[in-house]
């Protein structure tokens, strides 16, 4: 079909509001059109001369005349009481829309039927009695055949159209009969016959007319958003089809009957005898669309969204009837045009349909015959005496027969004759094959009757029909439309009638209790796979028995397995076969709604068998068998079913309720047989494929076995996977201590060893260890007693773990944990490892470490040798992607360094394993290959971050960079010699996880018997094996450690040598990484030493700025980029590069104190301890007045300025007009590196004019303040790095292209140092100008000890990278506190004697202090460089100040010589070694 053109919506949407034609103005005003009239559209009109068709049938829309509605939303005010939230949802708003009533909404979509027609037909006219008063009753309910009347009326008296010779289109919008108190069958009669009588009166009156039928519950959402729409509609025509209360089986049933009615009329012809009239259905009502496809981004055209149901039903219009769509817009739809071949409206009979088959509510089946069968058993007899074991119990003698279920068990349909759907929503409970006990055997085959052939004294038993509170459903509690999270509360209700019945003997009757549930839920499986999943099936199920087992005596459980679902879509498939294929897609979507060999079908057979296996795991665990009169028995018939067929081959409905989808009593009597044959059967021979349509013999108890059969007397043995023995053995002959108790750790051998303990997280509190396979449930169940690294269970020839072996040697080893069960347990011990840890929870972990072994009088906490393993890291990983700055390697590294550094400064004589971070990588295919039984919905919830990336993905980088970071870290720590500075205390690194190789069978699938149930967590095989690797680790010497793990190699346990009976350390290995000797503390920061006399602020807070000392500074703040904001400060790699590492920054960070970092405000806190402004930390929040920006050029500086004064106004931490602040400023750096890309916008001049403006807004805003105006450093330098040998992660074009993009010493280097020069002097004009020196209490100060930089270099000559971040352009933790230095020292030296150099050499003795003579930060007055008579006598915006460039730029040159004396001095022949103190003094950055 062709389509309007898209523009036609303009034209329309510009046009006026229609207006309704009432009988007020006697219908004779009409919508104005006149803008779409018009417009021009891609639609071939029809020639106007053709004369008007003679049948509807050929009706084409250019012969349409007049156009009328009737109808409205319904009664939806009486509505609003019972769901006020909903309806004011539902009724439009000013705020959303463009029409505020339901009337407005229907004239709109009239409006639009008639622009459309008027293409074709321009003089068509509009007729509507829509919203008159007098069609609507008292109680607000329209008059449907009230406004027929008043349309009629109006038509034959309208002197535009010729009444019965003129064709009209007249649509009808069917109201919702919403319930009051009357019932669903009575309203919708009520509606029906409505709705008939109104069509009835137009096919009477009405000649030459074209009628639509819309149902209005349509159309009361399309003001929604579109995410709402679905969930909106389906509460809408719940409302209006059902009560409120209704179950979601009445609901979708009534939904299907109100649809059937709709049909039934017009499908009954009664409209189609005269060829001038029809009237087709536009609107069927469909079920609710679940198209998962749909996203929250995808929203509906806003103004539009009435037009766009308008455009809907025009297409309909177009369309023959059995392919009208669906009313579902993410955008304004096309609107089709009729075609040469269809030129116009359809019709039932022009769009050749045969009458929809006629279906008979009452048809009765062919061959009415019984349901009942014969049951042949001789003996019937109960035992001699009342059984006490539920393994000698006899058919007879169960007294009690109980069930629990869904509508399956609750009889749904079960005796409703064919077609009659509603009726399936009838409950025949005596019919139910597990529990119905109706009639008797002859005539109704259940387990009930089969069971009363054999006790006559039966109860409990459900006979009739009725919900589970009726009193005839008596046990039957199985309740329509149930899932597995509702069978607890069936148990409780279940106990609670037997508990209290007279009937029944709770405590010495046998009761058999039937349970089935599992189709509802797999039916949702899709919507919801976490809700749905088979742990929580399993789990839902494990709630109910445990309630059963602990609460009832004397019980026979059956656990019937649920069917194999996906059969059900050959029924749903088979077009030959009628089905209300609407119900079966409404009540189970997720079996019907995919496609065949689709992904979703693959995950729903993997959901369906999984939900069968977690019910053999959980029966098999033993788990009900510790009772003698107790037993659950899964009986199996249904786990591998398929679906009954008719001789033919075709699918055999007579077996299913009129729905297709609930069991028929021909399949409820066929399932009776089953279940009870199934208890007669012998564990491990019990029949998994029932054929329903095959006859079925009932079975009977015999003389050899006269018992319902159960593990025991059927001398069944559940499988038992985990019966392998993961022991090892201990080979070493020199077992023996050391002759005199160790007094250095490098001595330490591994029977000297007293006690274990453990830091970590679940990999060391051993959750799953021990489940089986598939065990989900008892994921949560630690097995500490099996961990890896602390375990103590049994001994080492059955169980291989750290402990275990060491036992070997010391049998009196203490501190394991054994058994199962959390932290608080005893028995967990010093296994201090808590599940989910992260790196941050290691340091509580090792306080209570710490007091549980003073504490603890089986430890000699001073003199007994320990071994700690700390091992953690995997759920920082998992969560890495998350918040990188909160996961950063950085981070990580510095947690675990307050662990290590707490126990270095807490436990004497320890060794502590620091197991190097996981690569978790290769798990990842556990989840990626969907052939394995591993639960790939809980990927997202185990580890996020790594389980479910996929090959190619960015992502997959980002992590593997993250691991290598974090094992480079612990690498780095350990390494620094930082915990070998006591002689009994050490650190040693066991790398063997850094690289894993997974397991593999020998197909090439992985092996997941090596990983517990949830295939994230080990299982013991694993277990065992890391003990063993880490035992050889702990043997090896450093250099020589194993850095790689694989869990299928045969891992032999080394021994102790002659030559090295010790565990391996840095110095009894000779390890080159010889750390600095115990006397000598390693350097751990940066931090500096300030040795000035005391100073404290002034007597009197200065009002001049040039009395200003560094004591009266109050508050600070910076402007600028991202050296400013510190980014890559403390960065291990590409992944945290980004970070702003506010607290470190030279100039505004106050992260710790002086002694460990320099920074500008360590330096003032020690002057004024209450400083305020500085920024902590790496998030914005503690920033402080850091205001600088990552990135930020000179232009985007008075914005920053701005931004500074709006928060130092609204701080209550500062008093704005009487604190002195001190302000810092750098910018420039990305206006050089972009310069020559964009020479107008990083010129010269705009960068001098930025910093003006900038300046000019401090200096009339900013009260009391100091502003130091850093010059921008020289890039040149900087192409001095040899990026790629040196690993620079990023590349220098793409961080500065215009100085790290071009070749040394062509012009274009050159020009970019003079630009570079220019930036620098023309800055140090502008200020020193004396623009600034009006007011007394504000100065800016240049300070210049960037102006002439030079590259650092190592001994040899080349750059030393540990000034740079790791992108070796931004500054590290050591360059910010060498500027911080620079920047102070700057302050203190007088202008014109600047030092114009950096002297970025380690010293924590380089700061200056203010001196008695100047102890003011130096002002240009207060050096001497500034006249105040010259302030005073010049009136203008600039005073001369010639003496002050002079003077500035003597110091200037001076400094540049003593550089160029530098610079001579490298091109010696011997490179720089800081031997003299002058050298020392001027070594350059």
């Amino acid at each position: 079909m062709e389509k309007l053109a898209s523009s036609l919506w303009l034209a329309f949407f510009l046009g006026t509001a229609a207006h309704v034609l009432t009988p007020k103005n006697d219908m004779k005003e009409q919508m104005e059109t006149e803008p779409l009239r018009s417009f021009h559209f891609s639609c071939k009109m029809q020639s106007s001369s053709r004369s008007a068709s003679s049948s509807v049938h050929t009706l084409r829309p250019s012969d349409i005349k007049a156009v009328a509605a009737i109808g409205d939303l319904g009664n939806i005010e009486d509505s609003k009481a019972k769901h006020p939230d909903l309806l004011q949802s539902l009724t439009p708003s000013p705020s959303n829309l463009s029409y505020s009533t339901e009337r407005d909404l229907i004239q709109a979509n009239m409006k639009t039927i008639l622009a459309l027609v008027s293409r074709f037909s321009p003089s068509v006219r509009y007729y509507s009695s829509v919203g008159n008063s007098s069609a609507v009753s008292r109680s607000r309910t329209l008059d449907l055949l009230n406004q027929a009347k008043e349309i009629v009326k109006s038509m034959k008296e309208s002197q535009w159209m010729d009444y019965h010779n003129d064709w009209k289109l007249i649509t009808v919008f069917h109201p919702c009969p919403f319930q009051a108190s009357i019932s669903q069958a009575t309203s919708h009669l009520n509606s029906m016959k409505q709705l008939e009588g109104v069509l009835d009166f137009l096919y009477e009156e009405v000649p030459k007319a074209f009628v639509n039928l819309v149902d209005s519950p349509l159309l009361t959402f399309l003001h929604l958003p579109h995410s709402d729409q679905n969930y909106v509609r389906d509460i809408f025509l719940k409302l209006c089809i059902c009560s409120s209360d209704c179950s979601r089986l009445e609901d979708v049933v009534w939904r299907w009957s109100y649809q059937d009615a709709l049909e039934n009329l017009l499908t009954s012809r009664k409209y189609d005898l005269k060829d001038d009239f029809t009237v087709v259905l536009q609107t069927p009502l469909q079920e609710t669309r679940q198209d998962n496809n749909y996203s929250t981004k995808k929203t509906p055209v806003l103004e539009k969204k009435f037009a766009a149901l308008g455009v809907g039903l025009w297409n309909n219009m177009l369309q023959p009837v059995g392919q009208k769509q669906l009313y579902y817009f993410t955008e304004m739809p096309k609107a089709w045009c009729p075609t040469q071949e269809n030129p116009y409206f359809f019709t039932f009979k022009n769009s050749n349909c045969s009458s929809f088959p006629v279906k008979s509510l009452t048809e009765p089946i062919s061959q009415q015959r019984s349901f009942g069968t014969n049951i042949p058993c001789i003996d019937r007899s109960p035992s001699n005496t009342v059984p006490v074991s539920v393994h000698n119990l006899r058919p007879a003698d169960i007294k009690v027969i109980g069930a629990l279920g869904d509508s399956l068990t609750a009889g749904n349909g079960a005796g409703s004759s064919p077609y009659n759907v509603i009726d399936v929503l009838t409950q025949y409970r005596g019919l139910s094959w597990s529990v119905g006990g109706n009639e008797n055997i002859s005539t109704v085959t259940t387990l009930t009757n089969i069971l009363r052939e054999f006790n006559p004294s039966l109860l409990g038993f459900s006979t009739g029909k009725g919900t589970e509170n009726t009193p005839n459903a008596y046990l039957n509690q199985a309740v329509a439309g149930a899932r597995a999270q509702d069978i607890p509360s069936q148990a409780k209700r279940l106990i609670d009638l037997m508990k209290t019945d007279s009937k029944i003997n709770f405590q010495e009757d046998w009761k058999l209790v039937t349970l089935f549930i599992g189709g509802n839920d797999l039916c949702g499986q899709c919507d919801d796979p976490a809700h749905y999943s088979p742990e929580n099936f399993t789990s839902n199920i494990q709630t109910a028995l445990d309630i059963l087992h602990k609460e009832v005596p004397r019980v026979f459980v059956n656990m019937v397995t649920i069917l194999h679902i996906t059969t059900l879509r050959k029924l749903y498939q088979e077009n030959s076969i009628t089905c209300p294929r609407l119900i079966m897609r409404s009540l189970c979507p997720c079996v019907l709604n995919p496609g065949d060999n689709s992904s979703e079908i693959e995950m729903l057979e993997f959901f369906n068998r999984r939900y069968q296996e977690g019910i053999h795991r959980l029966i098999e665990s033993g788990r009900y068998d510790t009772r003698e009169d107790f037993t659950v028995v899964v009986q199996p018939f249904l786990e591998e079913s398929r679906m009954p067929t008719t001789p033919e081959g075709l699918p055999d409905s007579s077996y299913f309720a009129p729905d297709c989808f609930h069991f028929h009593q021909k399949a409820h009597s066929q399932v009776a047989r089953a279940v009870w044959n199934n208890m007669l059967e012998p564990l491990g021979e019990k029949s998994k494929l029932q054929a329903l349509e095959t006859v079925i013999t009932l079975k009977c108890p015999n003389q050899v076995q006269p018992y319902l059969m159960t593990y025991r007397n059927s001398n069944y043995t559940y499988p038992n996977e985990t019966a392998s023995i993961y022991g090892s053995q201990m080979l070493c002959e020199g077992r023996v201590p050391s002759i005199n108790p160790p007094t250095s750790v490098h001595s330490l051998k591994p029977a000297d060893v007293q006690i274990i303990a453990a830091l970590g997280d679940s990999l060391t509190a051993g959750n799953g260890i021990g489940s089986k396979p598939n065990d989900l449930v008892d994921m949560t169940t630690q097995y500490r007693g099996l961990s890896w690294s602390i375990g103590g269970d049994a001994s080492l020839k059955s169980v291989t773990t750290l402990p275990n072996i060491l036992c070997e040697f010391n049998a009196n080893l203490t501190g394991y944990s054994t058994g199962t069960g959390s932290l608080s347990e005893p028995t967990a011990f010093l296994n201090q490892a808590l599940p989910s840890a992260q790196a941050e929870d290691l340091p509580d972990q090792v306080k209570h470490l710490v007091k549980l072994m003073k504490n603890d009088s089986r430890i000699n906490f001073d003199t007994d040798w320990k071994v700690i393993t700390v091992f953690i890291g995997v759920h920082d990983l998992c969560n890495y992607c998350k918040d990188i700055n909160h996961y950063s390697a950085v981070n990580f590294s510095s947690h675990v360094q307050e662990a290590l550094d707490l126990l270095h400064a807490e436990v004497p004589k320890a060794l502590v394993n620091l197991v190097e971070v996981m690569d978790l990588l290769p798990l990842r295919q556990l989840f990626l290959d969907s052939r394995l039984p591993c639960p790939t919905h809980l990927a997202e919830d185990h580890c996020s971050c790594v389980l479910p990336i996929r090959e190619g993905l960015s992502e997959l980088v980002m992590i593997k960079e993250a691991i290598q970071a974090y094992q480079s870290s612990l690498q780095k720590l350990v390494e620094s010699g930082r915990y070998d500075t006591q002689e009994d205390f050490t650190v040693v690194l066991q790398p063997f996880l850094r690289s894993i190789v997974l397991p593999r069978l020998q197909d090439g699938h992985p092996d997941i018997s090596f990983f517990a149930p949830d295939c994230f967590h080990l299982s013991q095989k694993s277990h065992s094996q890391l003990s063993g690797a880490l035992w050889n680790n702990m043997l090896q010497p450093l250099g020589e450690k194993s850095v790689s793990f694989s869990f299928m190699d045969n891992i032999t346990l080394s021994c102790p040598t002659l030559h090295q009976p010790f565990l391996g350390t840095y110095k009894n290995s000779n390890d080159t990484h010889s750390p600095l000797e115990p006397s000598k503390k390693p350097s751990q920061n940066w931090g500096s030493d300030l040795s000035c006399p005391g100073q404290t602020a002034s007597k009197k807070s200065p009002t001049s700025v040039h009395m200003l000392q560094p004591s009266d500074i109050q508050v600070i703040a910076a402007l600028g980029d991202s050296l400013t904001t510190a980014v890559g400060a403390k960065a291990t790699g590409l992944n945290d590069l980004k970070t702003a590492w506010r607290g470190l920054s030279w100039s505004i960070g106050s992260d710790e104190t002086l002694e460990t970092r320099t920074t500008l405000p360590n330096i003032l806190k020690k002057f004024n301890p209450n400083l305020s402004g500085f920024s902590t930390g790496t998030q914005k929040e503690t920033a402080g007045f850091n205001v600088a920006e990552g990135g930020a050029t000179a232009q985007n500086l008075p914005a920053q300025a701005r931004e500074l004064i709006k928060q130092m106004k609204s701080s209550p931490d500062i008093n704005y007009k009487e604190d002195w602040k001190l302000v810092t400023i750098l910018i420039g750096a990305n206006d050089l590196c972009q310069c020559c890309l964009d020479k107008e916008t990083f010129s010269v001049e705009k960068y001098a004019k930025h910093l003006q403006d900038t300046l000019d807004i401090l200096y009339k805003e900013l009260p009391r303040a100091f502003v130091n105006m850093v010059e921008v450093m020289e890039l040149a330098g900087l192409r001095q790095i040899e990026r790629e040998a040196s690993g620079c992660v990023l590349s220098g074009e793409s961080l500065c292209p215009c100085f790290l993009n071009t070749q040394e010493n062509f012009p274009e280097q050159q020009e970019m140092e003079r630009i570079n020069r220019d930036f620098q002097d023309r800055n140090a004009m502008m200020i020193n100008s004396g623009r600034y020196t009006k007011r007394e209490d504000f100065a800016v100060v240049v300070q210049p000890f960037f102006r002439n930089t030079i590259m650092p270099l190592h001994n040899d000559g080349k750059p030393d990278l540990s000034f740079f971040a790791v992108d070796c352009f931004h500054f590290s933790e050591r360059g910010h506190a060498e500027m911080a230095v620079a920047l102070w020292n700057n302050m203190l030296e007088p202008v014109g004697h600047k030092q114009s150099y950096n002297n970025f050499t380690y010293e924590s003795s380089k700061l200056k202090c203010p001196t008695s003579e100047h102890p003011f930060l130096f002002t240009s007055k207060n050096s001497g460089m500034q006249s105040s008579e010259i302030n005073e006598e010049n009136n203008g915006d600039t005073v001369p100040y010639w003496a002050v460039i002079v003077a500035a730029t003597a110091g200037i040159l001076a400094g540049s010589l003593i550089v160029w004396v530098l610079m001579a001095q490298k091109g010696s022949k011997r490179p720089w070694t800081g031997d003299t103190a002058t050298e020392e003094k001027v070594t350059a950055f």
